[in-house]
């Protein structure tokens, strides 16, 4: 019995305690100095006198002129659900932050931007208190900006977030903030991921909702703390549409100087356990250790290890910042290719299907069995011998069952029809912006040498599809 009652009398007094110790930590010690972050941020510099706006509206002429009409002719939208607006080419950088509810997401924002204790700062505690994704982007003066007005405004990179439905929109909300960092940068913080919260229960596709923002982030944080290390069903699929974007992917161990150094060094063990399973890439991704808050780090914890790798995070960042031009040109470039590859596969059904057509077939029957086993008919083998496409950048086969479905194959025109006297074909103006275009205006940024003119060999240009109506 007087045992019980002293354990008792201890948990009575422990809330006390832990606030007096979160008393200690926060309110009574300093804060950590922040010249760091603005002398690796480069914040106290002038803004950079490049001229980017040239080159961006030369990027957009570009798309306009030599990609998206390939791109709307073979609706290349309706099998990859990207479209690139306008505002997507000329948007600055985009940092999105991921990661289990309450690991210091916001916190981490607030500290980068310094908004602790200012009118700004986003709302942050143990509980889980994000329930929306917040866009923190600059503004002239402290704004608050409803999903829906970003949805509808053309002049941003927002508008596609429509087709995710009235329920996500008023999950969604953008924040302004007079910040020179933000001149540079855009930040999007997440809601955190609860294991035990049913998709259903959010009221919109939330996964999807991520998708397409890891499509159009330039870098991506994954952030943990020692608490929350357990891999559960949410994780694992966010992990799953991770793939293809590791090298955008840094791991952050939040909160490291909570934990002495042999608890540090199990905890760091047991992230690297949970996560070997969900990232399988040679080179393990990389791991950053600190505290990411304002406080000074705890007493007789690694103060020196935790700002050398805050100071890491930061070059990071300052990286992709200082990167900006040649991101969106590679991603252009990138998009370029799939479209072409898209063009081609639905050109090569499409003779398929004008070849095995007879007098007397039955239209619906002979594009049903292409479509069911394109194999069959070497759709795809014909691709890669004949136009020298990496098969690893091939799309699903089953993609075009659904894709097919919903549009018909005698909607589409054969690739060597679509050219003009004036225009030129589609087939060749793509491929001029892959091997030469774009190329080109990467090398005119300042890159140091100009990039040579790419041949077919080196890009997978293939041979340009003959006339087939044309007489000789």
């Amino acid at each position: 019995r007087e045992s019980l009652t002293m354990l008792c009398c201890g948990l009575c007094a422990l809330p006390s305690l832990v606030f007096r110790h979160e008393t200690e930590d926060v309110g009574e010690t300093a804060k950590r100095d922040r010249s760091h972050i603005e002398s690796t941020l480069k914040l106290s510099e002038a803004k950079p006198a490049d001229d980017y706006s040239a080159t961006l509206q030369r990027l957009r002429k570009i798309y306009h002129s030599s990609i998206k009409p390939l791109e709307q002719s073979y609706r290349y939208n309706e099998l990859r659900q990207h479209e690139i607006t306008d505002g997507e080419i000329t948007s600055k950088p985009m940092v999105l932050f991921l990661g289990p509810w309450s690991v210091g997401k916001s916190t981490m924002i607030n500290y980068l931007l310094g908004l602790d204790d200012t009118p700004y700062q986003l709302y942050t505690g143990a509980e889980p208190t994000t329930s929306e994704f917040t866009v923190i982007m600059h503004g002239p003066k402290l704004k608050t900006i409803e999903g829906i007005v970003m949805a509808a405004d053309s002049a941003r990179s927002f508008s596609p977030l429509e087709k995710f439905g009235q329920n996500f929109l008023e999950k969604l909300i953008g924040i302004e903030v007079p910040h020179k960092l933000l001149e540079r940068v855009t930040f999007l913080d997440t809601p955190g991921i609860i294991e035990n919260r049913k998709q259903q229960e959010r009221g919109y596709p939330f996964n999807d909702v991520c998708q397409w923002f890891i499509d159009r982030a330039d870098l991506i944080f994954v952030v943990f703390d020692p608490t929350k290390l357990d891999v559960g069903l949410e994780l694992e699929m966010l992990f799953r549409q991770l793939k293809g974007r590791e090298s955008q992917i840094r791991i952050i161990l939040n909160k490291a100087d909570s934990l002495a150094t042999q608890e540090l060094m199990r905890v760091y063990g047991a992230l690297f356990w949970s996560l070997a399973p969900l990232i399988n890439v040679t080179e393990p991704p990389r791991v950053y250790v600190s505290s990411f808050w304002p406080p000074e780090y705890h007493p007789e914890t690694h103060k020196d290890l935790f700002l050398k790798e805050e100071i890491s995070l930061l070059e990071d960042l300052n990286q992709v910042i200082e990167n900006r031009l040649e991101n969106k040109i590679a991603f252009i470039r990138q998009h370029a290719i799939r479209v072409r590859i898209h063009a081609l596969l639905v050109d090569r059904y499409l003779q398929t299907y004008k070849d095995k057509m007879t007098f007397f077939s039955d239209g619906e029957l002979v594009f049903k069995d292409i479509v069911e086993d394109p194999d069959k008919f070497y759709i795809f083998k014909s691709i890669l011998a004949k136009t020298n496409v990496s098969k690893f950048d091939l799309p699903n086969r089953e993609a075009y069952k659904d894709f097919f479905g919903i549009n018909p194959i005698n909607s589409f025109k054969l690739l060597a029809q679509q050219c003009s006297y004036m225009g030129g074909c589609y087939l060749e103006k793509i491929e001029r912006a892959i091997t030469h275009e774009l190329p080109d205006l990467l090398g005119s940024i300042g890159l140091g040498k100009k990039p040579s003119v790419l041949s077919c060999d080196t890009t997978g240009c293939g041979e340009t599809p003959r006339n087939r109506y044309r007489k000789p």
